[in-house]
């Protein structure tokens, strides 16, 4: 076993969207504080961060090529997987590790393992989004289907998506004879699931080497942001990272509210376009630590954010973007803890903070959250249990 020997050099590899890279970097300075060697493979935009304990390498590979489409989703993961997989192979070789950690959406890294003969485990940044046979497809945002008419809803929404499942397998298997593998992909030794509880569903096909560990949090800054000064609810607002975010939140959050006596403090890398009221503040600043002062959260539904208010204990109100947002949104809303806001207006946005401010329901939902987060399994402990 890898963790028998001592400290174990672990290569861990993630896009660079912030969804995915903290997530990589949260689970790299986990692993140095246990005593072994974490290098994270990201994007360039991260080479310059502070990260006390944690080395930070340029994943090649990532630039798009000519030849890339990406309109057609199966090439852009798959094709694309294949040209990072041979970039990073001399960097990996260099690096000699024990194991491959390779985000959900970076599969080039597990690929590359794959070629070295490296032991790898994948790494989910959100819930587990394998397709199921007792679930509605991942990203419909629906329930599970309860009786008869629920359980053909499902199995023909099942049916519909089966096709592009298929062209998908068989994407992978090109990429992978493309680079000198074999056409069927074994897939990790493990899965790291980094969610919470609150936002699995149960499944009937939960597969035995995937561990729910927990979200992984990292705050990129150390700069805080207090609220304004006043005795007013106060409204954090977190504007989507990903590029299918939704626009213009702050913005529309502080129409929304003028006149409410309730205090806006939003967590953002760039200004907002307009200037703000006195009751609103924007800027960098520790999210969990300004969560503590927040009575709701206005967020896009990304992973990250919605996992560290809920962690936190704080409810959402919720603007979906694109992605995995729609899905996410409506979990967290079946559990209790939040209001989906779609689309994006101020008198909807007025409507859902005051139903998530005059009902404790929300709150105590939120609560419930975090509660149930505790007993993870040790992602670092997985990482340990790996046969070398």
């Amino acid at each position: 076993m890898c963790g028998t020997l001592g400290a174990v050099r672990v290569a861990v590899v993630a896009g660079p969207d912030a969804g995915h890279a903290i997530p990589a970097i949260a689970l790299s300075l986990r692993l140095t504080d246990a005593g072994h060697d974490a290098v994270v493979f990201t994007g360039a935009r991260w080479l310059g961060a502070d990260v006390p304990g944690a080395r930070i390498a340029e994943l090649k590979g990532l630039a798009p090529r000519r030849e890339d489409d990406d309109g057609d989703a199966g090439a852009k993961i798959h094709a694309r997987a294949a040209h990072i997989a041979s970039e990073i192979l001399a960097d990996l070789k260099d690096l000699s590790p024990d194991l491959v950690v390779a985000d959900v959406l970076t599969a080039g890294g597990g690929m590359a393992a794959e070629t070295l003969g490296i032991p790898w485990i994948e790494l989910s940044p959100h819930p587990l989004y394998l397709p199921s046979r007792g679930l509605p497809p991942i990203g419909s945002g629906l329930a599970v289907g309860t009786g008869v008419r629920g359980r053909l809803r499902d199995a023909a929404l099942r049916a519909m998506t089966a096709r592009s499942l298929r062209q998908g397998e068989r994407e992978r298997s090109a990429a992978r004879i493309g680079i000198g593998l074999p056409a069927r992909d074994p897939g990790p030794r493990a899965r790291l699931i980094a969610t919470l509880p609150a936002l699995e569903v149960p499944r009937p096909d939960w597969p035995d080497h995937a561990h729910l560990v927990g979200p992984l949090l990292w705050e990129p800054t150390e700069e805080i942001l207090d609220p304004p000064p006043g005795d007013g609810p106060v409204v954090m607002v977190a504007p989507s990272t990903a590029t299918t975010g939704v626009a213009g939140m702050v913005e529309t959050v502080c129409d929304a509210l003028d006149g409410t006596g309730m205090r806006v403090a939003a967590t953002m890398l760039d200004p907002p376009e307009q200037s703000l009221p006195e009751w609103a503040v924007a800027g960098r600043g520790r999210q969990d630590v300004l969560l503590r002062h927040a009575d709701v959260v206005v967020c896009g539904g990304g992973h990250g954010m919605l996992a560290k208010a809920l962690t936190a204990g704080v409810p959402a109100v919720i603007v979906p973007g694109g992605g995995d947002q729609w899905e996410l949104a409506n979990r967290a809303a079946r559990q209790g803890s939040a209001v989906v806001v779609r689309p994006l207006d101020a008198g909807s946005i007025r409507a859902a903070i005051g139903k998530v401010l005059s009902s404790p329901d929300f709150a105590a939902a939120a609560r419930a959250a975090a509660d149930g987060a505790r007993g993870m399994r040790d992602p670092v402990a997985v990482c340990e249990s790996v046969p070398g």
